[in-house]
């Protein structure tokens, strides 16, 4: 039998300030945040980190970086003219040998003047005049000394231009161009990568404030529901039907379910104040996209496990890091060989002079061992591929995991559903027991606990659902289909 009471004036003051403390504990939430609220779904959080996040900005920065390096060298190989000028000033002192000068003046004047002697016919007295000039030659060079230090002083201005060409360097000129051509893409995939994990973050943020927000609608609404049974409960007490510690037993169960409010509501300020801090805001208190569960599984585990190398932002970049390695092993290689390369300069002033050549070079010691740098560069390579393997031994573990327990969450959910059917009703025959004293009011309680404890596990199921489909889809390397997930026909929604 149902009891309609009038409430006296005393309990209606009561209530009213009950419920009046229920709504200021709603509605702190919106007053403690921005004057002015926005709403948002995934899809404008997504695009907005993916476009103006920190991360974002500095991947793009990198990414230049190494693609203007991979042009910077590209003319690597082709010939080097410099323009140089050489101004200087010396001075050099240089000791003249002077004795066989000496002799070969000597000898020139006494074979000059015997010479003219004879061009004069004087008969008997040429050889006693050739004889009396000897002496008087001799003397006269004697007087030139044996050495002369000629000191040479000059300023000097010189410009020339001059150029050089590798022709040979043994492949060290193709490794360069090769890293760093290399390195240019893996940045891009280091780009990709990092994106792959803000989209990640993000619905980490995103859906976890979904969850909170579902789990604090679950509190406020077993907050009111044990409220309303506690009113009841004054009422029933008031008239006889139940004693004091029937009625305290709701008050209990109505002071437990503020608690609940009271910290869901703190858990969802902290969620909110997470994600605008993630996208760069300060005013976003409302999300369009709700929590979900797709009915079935869109994916295939052979087919993910097949195709994640190729899909795989991680894997590629590890790839990638493997031929870098054996890049690394030819340039070490090329280090061993000879070098050959053109030269050649000319001056720029009135001498005009110029040189032209061909020069080979091959390094006999430096105290650098190349043989163990080849080594060395090898076992980086080596350890490169390893690493790689053991990488995708790791990620294969993930994506079994996760899709296990996507389909885990989906199962769940569909009994989940079934079982807040029950539990409503369960909730609806218990208050009706209680109100016409066949029930206790624990039955009540609990029931209702239930009720809100199904509705929060709907949540949780629903936010464990969505991390285990990102962490599938980031593992495989397609974390950027995530949104079609969200749209799909069979899906169900939690609000």
């Amino acid at each position: 039998m149902l009891l309609r009471l009038h409430a006296q004036p005393k309990k209606i003051a009561l209530l009213i300030q009950q419920n009046f403390r229920v709504g200021l504990c709603t509605a702190s939430l919106f007053f403690a945040g921005p004057a002015f609220a926005e709403s948002v779904s995934y899809a404008q959080a997504e695009q907005s980190i993916l476009k103006d996040s920190y991360s974002t900005q500095a991947n793009q920065a990198l990414q230049q970086s190494a693609q203007l390096e991979a042009e910077a060298i590209k003319g690597l190989g082709l010939p080097r003219v410099d323009l140089n000028v050489r101004a200087y000033a010396f001075h050099n002192e240089v000791d003249l040998p002077l004795g066989a000068l000496k002799n070969n003046l000597e000898q020139s004047l006494s074979n000059g003047v015997n010479n003219k002697i004879d061009e004069l016919n004087l008969g008997g007295f040429a050889d006693p005049l050739k004889e009396s000039l000897k002496q008087p030659i001799h003397d006269g060079v004697e007087l030139i000394p044996d050495e002369s230090t000629v000191a040479l002083d000059d300023q000097v201005i010189r410009p020339t231009v001059s150029m050089i060409m590798p022709l040979y360097t043994g492949g060290l000129t193709s490794s360069a161009k090769e890293i760093a051509q290399l390195k240019a893409q893996r940045s891009e995939l280091n780009s990709k990568q990092q994106q792959d994990v803000q989209r990640f973050e993000l619905i980490q943020a995103y859906f976890n404030t979904q969850l909170q927000k579902q789990l604090l609608a679950s509190s406020q609404s077993n907050f009111n529901a044990m409220q309303t049974h506690y009113n009841n409960a004054l009422k029933l007490q008031h008239q006889g039907f139940i004693n004091k510690g029937q009625r305290m037993q709701f008050e209990v169960a109505k002071n437990n379910a503020e608690r609940a409010v009271q910290n869901a509501t703190a858990n969802l300020r902290s969620s909110l104040f997470q994600l605008n801090n993630l996208l760069q805001q300060s005013q976003i208190t409302e999300l369009s996209t709700p929590l979900f569960v797709n009915s079935s599984q869109s994916q295939n585990l052979n087919a993910l496990l097949k195709s994640y190398p190729e899909q795989s932002s991680l894997i590629r970049k590890m790839q990638m890091d493997t031929q870098l390695a054996n890049a690394n092993v030819k340039a070490q290689s090329a280090a061993k060989k000879p070098n050959l390369f053109a030269f050649g300069e000319y001056t720029l002033d009135e001498k005009q002079n110029w040189i032209v050549g061909v020069a080979a070079r091959y390094n006999l010691f430096s105290g650098i061992d190349n043989n163990k740098n080849v080594q060395a560069a090898e076992l980086q390579r080596y350890a490169s591929e390893l690493m790689t393997e053991r990488t995708k031994q790791e990620i294969e573990n993930i994506i079994y995991k996760s899709y296990s327990e996507v389909t885990t969450a989906q199962q769940s959910h569909q009994l989940l559903q079934q079982n807040l059917k029950a539990a409503e009703e369960n909730l609806r025959i218990q208050t009706l027991s209680f109100k016409e004293d066949m029930g206790t009011a624990t039955q009540v309680i609990d029931a209702q606990n239930t009720l809100s404890t199904l509705k929060s596990e709907m949540a949780l199921n629903a936010y464990k659902y969505v991390m285990s489909l990102a962490t599938l889809l980031q593992s495989h390397g397609s974390i950027e289909q995530f949104q079609s997930y969200v749209n799909q026909s069979n899906t169900s929604y939690i609000r």
